[in-house]
């Protein structure tokens, strides 16, 4: 058996505890059963975004006639674009793997682990299936997976996750997705731009529903003119015929009273079957129990304010402890987890702030509360793209959305619209670094007529009490 002073499961976010480890002398050892860098590099953020940015060009292409100007598009190489984004991203991960294994601190273990006991981990398969290993101190770092959701007769057909959608070399031409949520939205928007006629089958009214609601409304109308949508409604069965893959839907009954049941069931057909149904944390394969460390009722790893399982030693952060499921998040727990290992006095994980987007088309952003959080005094102020000089010249289509309490302080803000990825991140400036309340925004200069102004001037109107 092999004794370390840390180790890490999984090969994402965990490496930074792991460098911050290896950086103060300490022996590590990494046990990770796929490539190098996690989930985001390998099979979500990181090629999703790079793909879905060769849509934002094609769709300003599309839209060049808006603007007086004659474009047309003779061709599209999407398997070489495709073939290109999947080696970038093979080359970064190569380039992890190799400054690991030329590190005198680290040793990289090839395999699947599961424990054996408190902190030891035993890898059961791969090419170091065999070895044994223990750290002084661990970290669970194990991500997520697609989940496969229990609709009848799945398992008799072929389908695709968002990991082999990322790899598809030619769009499919029938598209049908279930689920409402980010990864349904991305990829709808597109395989729709490359020439697909998607369909997307989701449970609640609107997609994204965990955004803001009249953010997600405007969302879904946006989407219903693109594609086909029978939101409400959850798929039951699936069966492969002549004609492709067939999938029956229901409406959808949720919550107590029976909620969001309205419709009729519907039966929608298309070539390619994508699963977007949410995340399923990895917990099943580590035999936890073994290392006293406890889960939710979701499988999520379960720890305390400072990141630190159960069990003595043992850590955990990223997607497996499903605070967050981003890699922004993962980042800053991975911050807090080396503050808390190696500083002098433990500090708990701060998530006030948590921005999340959705590079979809239009873009959504927010951060902070939205309005169905809030159960109290508050104010509300919306403000148009279309009503700055930059938004009108862009004939762009959406707003920004602030939520603050009666004393001026930013509890949130969402916004539908271009570059609301970027646009987020002055209110979350504000909200961590400023003094959170709406002076931050309205007293700093902006640069007319940048896109900016939109967040300005959501910010510096009269709100209203709902």
């Amino acid at each position: 058996m092999d004794e370390v002073d840390f180790l890490v499961i999984g090969s994402g976010s965990g490496l930074d505890v792991a460098n911050a480890a290896a950086s103060r002398g300490q022996s590590v050892a990494v046990i990770e059963k796929g490539p190098m860098g996690g989930t985001c590099l390998n099979r979500g953020c990181i090629p999703s975004k790079q793909l879905l940015y060769h849509a934002e060009v094609m769709e300003t292409i599309g839209r060049a006639g808006e603007f007086g100007i004659d474009a047309t598009v003779d061709d599209v190489a999407f398997s070489e674009i495709v073939r290109e984004v999947n080696e970038d991203v093979a080359g970064d991960s190569e380039s992890i793997r190799r400054g690991l294994e030329s590190s005198a601190q680290h040793t990289v273990y090839d395999g699947e682990g599961r424990f054996v006991d408190d902190r030891t981990v035993e890898i059961v398969d791969g090419p170091d299936a065999g070895a044994t290993v223990r750290g002084e101190m661990v970290l669970i770092a194990a991500g997520t997976r697609p989940s496969v959701p229990d609709i009848n007769g799945l398992d008799e057909v072929s389908y695709l996750t968002s990991t082999e959608a990322l790899q598809l070399t030619t769009p499919p031409e029938e598209l049908v997705i279930i689920g409402g949520g980010y990864i349904a939205a991305e990829l709808g928007h597109f395989f729709e731009t490359f020439g697909s006629d998607v369909t997307i089958i989701g449970r609640r009214p609107n997609l994204l529903p965990e955004a803001d609601e009249e953010v997600a409304a405007a969302f879904t109308d946006r989407y219903a003119d693109r594609l086909t949508l029978h939101t409400g409604h959850a798929a039951t069965s699936v069966t492969e015929t002549g004609a492709g893959i067939e999938v029956e839907a229901r409406p959808y009954e949720y919550g107590d009273d029976g909620a969001g049941v309205h419709g009729d069931p519907v039966t929608v057909t298309g070539d390619e079957l994508l699963l977007a149904a949410g995340r399923t944390p990895n917990t099943d394969t580590l035999n936890l129990d073994a290392a006293g460390v406890e889960t939710d009722e979701q499988g999520y790893v379960e720890t305390d304010e400072y990141l630190q399982t159960a069990a003595d030693g043992v850590w955990a952060l990223g997607d497996i402890v499903g605070e967050y499921l981003l890699k922004h998040s993962a980042n800053h727990e991975a911050k807090a987890v080396v503050r808390n290992l190696f500083g002098d006095d433990p500090e708990p994980v701060e998530y006030d702030a948590m921005p999340f987007a959705v590079f979809a088309s239009p873009e959504v952003a927010g951060v902070g509360a939205t309005e169905a959080d809030l159960d109290g005094d508050y104010a509300v102020r919306t403000y148009e793209y279309g009503d700055t000089a930059r938004g009108d010249a862009m004939h762009a289509d959406g707003f920004v959305k602030v939520i603050i309490g009666l004393d001026g302080e930013i509890l949130g803000c969402h916004i539908i619209g271009p570059e609301a990825s970027n646009l987020i991140q002055e209110v979350v400036v504000a909200m961590t670094a400023g003094s959170g309340t709406v002076r931050d925004i309205r007293e700093t200069i902006h640069i007319n007529p940048a896109l900016s102004e939109v967040v300005q001037r959501a910010f510096s109107g009269s709100f209203s009490r709902p």
